[in-house]
């Protein structure tokens, strides 16, 4: 039987929302246990009586798509609460009766809502100044309430903010509380989770490693397992929990493509191989990598060339092991909803993470990928349970395709040396001023542009290195750094004046959304 099984939840019904899982982390900071389901998969039968409560996601879909995309309507005569959230908020009040239209004022990004009557909802929410500041993501609205509903709270262009039909315990709330711009967004859910449904605390991190251990153990049995190793904070956690889970059946392969970090493939074999004595099998394929990306710019192939060759090099090393059948990964959560649906909803493709949508279509390995509903602090508490150094966990994220895509345009080895070094430069500073802790990630970039500069009474026509660092909960949505001024001509002068090819320094400022944290 399985760890959750006989578990209280919350379920998820997914619209395709690129903030689904966000809803679902935040459940699990509550200590509840909860599961994510697609609309299109959805059935009354699937609700067992573990479920004490439903909410309804967001999505990219529009009012015009609402019955197209609707779900069985007698899940809502379960007399189980029910929380919808933006498109959710939508699609329950027109499947109870009310109205939705197209707005004519849309709401993207911060909005006030003010307080209109009271609710269960958001008792505490509130606080005394009867208004709060929320994250807006809307074009559409409901127009008219159903019959027995009423207004919680209102915005400037969303009459109907927050309702409810306390009778029936449906509420609906036009903004996106799970994001961290909503002011005390948290409370609200669980106000929804507590007070409404009635659910007492049932998970943690511990509970979460021993139901992972045991999915791995399930899902593998008793056959070897290759796990595709980096040495960042993921793969790092995944190689450790598939240790505790197979032990002597995980062989972990690290491949240097030749666009890692500058001294990255010794630290790797001295954590692995020498400390934590894993199997661990060096692959130098910096050649084959640098080929394949020969002249290749468009950032998709880029990803996509990195993945397909990695699965050949992880193919090719399980007929040496003989009877590997599967591939570890340390994908997360935040990897899959930018490259594809992860419940099959509608949702929108925002790049080609290497080791998700770069992945060829055809692989003799299947995957595992115990992390790929987790954010990444949740993986570094879980790194944690887990025994792992705390200069493993706390390591600043590192894609998978490495350097490629912090170098816009085509690939040189010039262009690596360069960027290699103006990289170490820029962490380095970081952790001699005490700020590589408070900074979600940093690093630094290459563009593909040259400026004209001055040195030594001397013209030079070098490269621009963009530095970037961004402070973030969950990858999800992320703010730039704000550095003193000091710090920046300190870091400014260091690049410039030790490293031959670049001439001009810039500090990215711009947030996530409307950018992404890596620029490919």
């Amino acid at each position: 039987m399985s760890l959750d099984q006989n578990l209280d939840k919350i379920l998820i019904i997914d619209f395709g929302s690129q903030f689904t899982q966000l809803i679902a982390r935040r459940i699990r900071e509550l200590g509840i246990f909860c599961e994510i389901i697609s609309h299109k998969k959805i059935k009354i039968f699937d609700i067992s009586k573990s479920v004490k409560g439903i909410i309804l996601s967001g999505g990219p879909l529009n009012v015009d798509q609402i019955n197209k995309y609707s779900f069985d309507k007698k899940i809502l005569e379960l007399n189980l609460p029910v929380l919808g959230i933006c498109f959710g908020h939508q699609i329950l009040s027109k499947l109870s009766g009310g109205k939705v239209k197209q707005s004519k004022h849309r709401e993207f990004g911060l909005a006030n809502i003010h307080k209109k009557n009271n609710s269960l909802l958001t008792s505490n929410f509130f606080g005394t100044k009867k208004s709060k500041e929320v994250w807006m993501s809307h074009a559409d609205q409901v127009s008219k309430l159903p019959r027995n509903f009423k207004v919680i709270a209102s915005s400037t262009n969303s009459k109907f903010a927050i309702v409810e039909n306390s009778k029936k315990k449906f509420y609906g709330v036009q903004f996106h509380p799970e994001v961290t711009h909503t002011e005390n967004g948290k409370k609200l859910l669980s106000n929804f989770i507590f007070l409404i449904c009635k659910i007492k605390k049932n998970w943690s991190s511990k509970d979460q490693k021993i139901k992972l251990i045991n999915d791995v153990q399930h899902q593998v049995g008793t056959n070897k397992v290759i796990c595709a190793l980096s040495g960042g904070v993921d793969s790092s956690v995944v190689a450790q929990l598939l240790n505790k889970a197979i032990g002597k059946k995980l062989y972990c392969i690290f491949v240097n493509t030749g666009l890692l970090r500058k001294n990255e493939e010794t630290q790797v074999i001295k954590t692995f191989k020498k400390r934590l004595k894993m199997n661990l099998i060096y692959v130098n394929a910096e050649k084959e990598f640098l080929n394949k990306l020969k002249n290749v710019s468009d950032p998709e192939k880029k990803r996509k060339i990195i993945g397909n060759l990695f699965i050949k090099i992880f193919e090719r090393y399980s007929k040496k092991i003989k009877d590997v059948k599967f591939l570890a990964q340390g994908t997360l959560y935040p990897d899959l909803i930018e490259s594809k649906s992860v419940t099959g909803s509608q949702t929108s493709k925002i790049k080609s993470h290497h080791n998700v949508g770069g992945l060829p279509k055809k692989m003799n390995l299947k995957l595992v990928e115990p992390l790929k509903f987790l954010f990444k602090d949740e993986v570094r508490k879980l790194g944690l349970e887990l025994k792992l150094s705390k200069e493993i966990i706390s390591r600043h994220p590192f894609p998978g395709p490495g350097l490629a895509i912090r170098m816009p345009g085509n690939i040189t080895n010039e262009k690596i040396k360069i960027l290699k070094e103006a990289d170490y430069y820029f962490i380095q500073a970081l952790k001699d001023h005490g700020l590589y802790h408070k900074i979600w990630q940093a690093y630094a970039a290459l563009l593909p542009v040259k400026t004209v500069g001055v040195m030594g009474d001397n013209r030079t026509y070098e490269y621009l290195c963009l530095l970037r660092a961004i402070t973030s909960e969950d990858g999800m949505t992320a703010d730039f750094f704000e550095f003193r001024k000091s710090f920046m001509q300190t870091i400014s002068n260091k690049i410039v004046n030790s490293i031959r090819g670049i001439n001009r320094v810039v500090y990215d400022v711009t947030s996530k959304p409307p950018s992404t944290i890596e620029l490919e």
